[in-house]
């Protein structure tokens, strides 16, 4: 985390229970970062107006408007990282949330050190990558050079077109969250895309043919039926720690 930029260290914790707040802000400045609190969105909504927040810890069960509404409301304007705090553990609601752009997931009770692993791989992923970084996945296999608007798999250099790298890029800077066609289409090319919504998986199809060993059984560029697509690619982490639990 030290070299993250200052700015970048400013977080927004979105949570009615206000002893959460409190000790998730208690610990997560003894670890250097600016926390912000707000027991409801109206409240949240300022400090987004007021402060450049590097991130937002979200819970889904809010009064008013729900974390999945406030998640979309965000997505209009910002493309700041959330990581959503809930006790609801099935799988549908996980799915709902990274529809609606949620960055990560992390269920209650919780380890404060597993919240602070995931908000560092989840800033790591999202930063600005600078000139000549490069991101390594599957022990070696793919490397993506994001100044040379490359990748290498198995050793050969590929350079796809530009709309392919920029929706390898939104994908990989956002590996935890699927994209609808609509979304990725609106985070990687823009006002530049001139379709319909499924011309996307043109671009999709073309880039599995560069970067997969079988375009058919994909292991980077995933689909998710019926939500949309996400990346699959593993990077080396530390295991989560159990122990600190934190409930709510």
């Amino acid at each position: 985390m030290d070299s993250l930029h200052a700015r970048r260290r400013k977080i927004l914790v979105v949570d009615d229970e206000p002893k959460i707040v409190e000790v998730v802000k208690s610990f997560l400045e003894s670890r250097g970062f600016a926390v912000f609190g707000a027991e409801n969105t109206e409240r949240a909504f300022e400090v987004l107006e007021e402060e450049d927040v590097a991130l937002i810890l979200l819970d889904l069960m809010l009064p008013g408007m729900t974390g999945e509404e406030f998640c979309g409301a965000v997505r209009k304007k910002s493309r700041v990282p959330i990581i959503m705090l809930t006790a609801k553990v099935e799988e549908e609601n996980m799915l709902k949330g990274f529809s609606v752009g949620a960055d990560d997931y992390i269920t209650k009770p919780f380890s404060l050190k597993a919240l602070l692993a995931r908000i560092e791989a989840v800033l790591r992923r999202s930063g600005e990558y600078l000139p000549g970084n490069r991101l390594t996945f599957n022990d070696g296999e793919l490397e993506i050079d994001f100044e040379a608007r490359s990748f290498c798999k198995n050793g050969q250099i590929t350079t796809p077109t530009p709309n392919e790298f920029k929706i390898l890029e939104v994908l990989v800077k956002n590996s935890n969250r699927v994209f609808t066609r609509e979304q990725l289409i609106d985070a990687a090319i823009g006002g530049d895309f001139d379709g319909f919504p499924r011309a996307i998986d043109g671009h999709v199809k073309n880039l599995r043919r560069k970067i997969e060993d079988d375009p058919k059984k994909p292991v980077y560029i995933l689909t998710m039926h019926g939500v949309g697509y996400k990346f699959g690619g593993r990077q080396k982490s530390q295991p989560l720690n159990p122990r600190e639990p934190m409930s709510g």
